[in-house]
């Protein structure tokens, strides 16, 4: 007489927590197979930024920090250096989520294939979030050493590596921006990707301290009021910035103990408005 084993079936955490790992895996593996198109579009714009600021600009004698000379345009290359890494993160993170939930929302409605998982909706737009955040991990890791090589004869970026923050931080920096990115693709259409860029990663770009220290916008001021400096704080990648430059020099920044908590602040803001949009879009 042949006995049967029958295998009980899975308990739902079980089935939820091996469909999220098979949609991670999914799009790592995509990641590998288009690896080199990944490189290409995570190094292009941190190498012009560095390229013409840290090696054109101060070669023709035009370099940002020149009137103190070598000096001046090393300690700019020190703030910069931090920066390019932040945005490089910023931008991963918009890419590799929002675009590609815009699209999959769009005429090809992929989203359906992946929704179809076992596990809740939520998870599925986790997994977006957490195989990002692991592209957003492999951008920086590219990025820090080509920004920090690539200068004019003279200049160098004074680099001091705090691994506690640095270890701490750029996993942090990329859940928030791909959360930034969850929120950003399920708000806005295809057809409106240009708006999101003109009116909103522009001015994260542009205010988020990619260029310049938080502590020196004291100096900008109406009477006692530092305004601009006020102002940035409502931008998430000034403390990706400031956090940065806590990690990979000895510059001034903005303190630890702010930066920490309002960076987990806004990757929960993000993601739970970006998960009440993901399910929105996904039963609309």
């Amino acid at each position: 007489m042949t006995s049967i084993t029958v295998t009980p079936p899975r308990s739902a955490p079980a089935a939820a927590r091996t469909a999220l790992t098979a949609l991670i895996r999914r799009d790592l593996v995509v990641l590998s197979k288009h690896f080199g198109e990944f490189v290409g579009r995570t190094i292009m714009q941190p190498f012009l930024l560095v390229f013409i600021f840290l090696y054109v600009f101060p070669t023709i004698g035009q370099g940002v920090g020149g009137a103190g000379g070598r000096t001046g345009e090393s300690d700019f290359a020190t703030v910069l250096v931090p920066g390019v890494v932040a945005i490089s993160i910023m931008f991963q993170g918009i890419q590799s989520v929002a675009i590609q939930l815009s699209q999959e929302f769009g005429y090809t409605r992929e989203i359906e294939d992946r929704v179809q998982a076992p596990c809740p909706i939520w998870l599925v737009a986790v997994a977006r979030v957490l195989s990002g955040a692991t592209q957003g991990l492999i951008s920086a890791v590219i990025v820090l050493p080509i920004a920090t090589v690539v200068h004019a004869p003279g200049v160098e970026a004074h680099l001091s590596v705090h691994w506690w923050i640095v270890l701490t931080m750029i996993p942090l920096a990329c859940l928030a921006m791909t959360s930034l990115g969850l929120l950003l693709g399920t708000s806005f259409e295809p057809r409106n990707i240009g708006v999101m860029f003109g009116f909103v990663v522009l001015p994260l770009v542009f205010l988020g301290g990619t260029y310049y220290q938080w502590t020196r916008l004291s100096l900008v001021h109406l009477g006692d009021f530092h305004w601009l400096q006020v102002l940035v704080l409502a931008n998430p990648l000034i403390y990706i910035t400031e956090g940065m430059r806590a990690g990979f020099t000895d510059a001034s920044h903005m303190p630890l103990y702010v930066i920490y908590p309002v960076l987990t602040g806004f990757c929960v803001l993000f993601l739970g408005l970006g998960l009440r949009n993901f399910r929105h879009r996904v039963l609309s």
